[in-house]
């Protein structure tokens, strides 16, 4: 396996980035997972756009697009795989401890791993924590993630793959990786970034490729939504057939059936 660092390609056990790193001592970066399928990133502009949206959110200096345009394919030539999960991690890079960033420049690296095609369906669960509309994170992908794997070990140990939060208000915002949409009375509803939560790059693709409402919802609206699915770059379009205790016989259901065609369609002309 081959990473990039800063500039050029290593193997995996030779790459090296600094212990004093501010995205290591402090969380002080941003990121992007991108599916890759034969070597060949979908939706990779708007993936970059967010990195840049990101980094400016943090106050990072903007991303230099076509060196990570040339990291990416050079991972991706490097280490061919029919599935992959392309990552992009962009740091503050070498600094003091603390907050305070230094002057060195920020840390670029890109990764690749091997995945495979999730299932059709999934359960959820419900966690007490919330998303902070408010945050100064908010809607930023950033490297900052450790409340989403406390939330994902929780879900874990339930038998479910992701785990929703509602934000301080007790509205419906996300998952720890993923966006949500639900179905009712035969229409498609998701939450709107308003809501806290991450601007999705499957999320986007889905409202414009199904016409679905971005809605304000109560967090018990998943006690009688018809259908419930997730999105996110992995997952694509997932049926959930278990929301905490309450299942959804017959998931997918016809208009995440529905949904998840589309998007099959669609991202393979892209």
């Amino acid at each position: 396996m081959k990473l990039w660092v800063n500039g050029e390609l290593h193997d995996a056990d030779a790459a090296r980035v600094s212990v004093l790193d501010h995205g290591l001592t402090v969380g002080d970066g941003v990121f992007e997972t991108l599916k890759a399928v034969d070597g060949r990133p979908f939706a990779m502009e708007p993936h970059l756009d967010r990195l840049t949206r990101s980094a400016r959110g943090l106050g990072l200096p903007d991303p230099d697009l076509d060196e990570v345009r040339r990291a990416c394919a050079a991972v991706l030539e490097a280490n061919p795989m029919p599935l992959g999960r392309l990552r992009i991690t962009y740091t503050g890079g070498l600094s003091p401890l603390g907050s305070d960033r230094g002057d060195a420049g920020p840390t670029l690296v890109v990764a690749l791993g091997e995945t495979s095609h999730r299932p059709d369906t999934t359960a959820v669960i419900t966690v007490p924590w919330t998303r902070n509309e408010r945050s100064a994170l908010a809607g930023l992908k950033t490297t900052s993630y450790a409340e989403n794997v406390v939330a994902l070990a929780r879900a874990h140990e339930r038998g479910a793959s992701e785990a929703l939060f509602a934000n301080t208000v007790g509205q419906l915002c996300e998952g720890t990786g993923s966006n949500v949409f639900v179905v009712l009375d035969g229409q498609l509803h998701t939450p709107p970034l308003a809501s806290g939560c991450l601007a999705g790059i499957t999320r986007a693709l889905t409202v414009e490729w199904t016409g679905a409402l971005e809605t304000e919802l109560p967090m018990d609206v998943l006690e009688r939504a018809d259908e419930v699915f997730l999105t996110s770059t992995l997952r694509d379009v997932q049926a959930v057939h278990r929301v905490d205790g309450r299942e959804l016989p017959g998931a997918p259901g016809p208009v995440t059936a529905k949904a998840m065609r589309i998007f099959a369609e669609r991202a393979a002309q892209m």
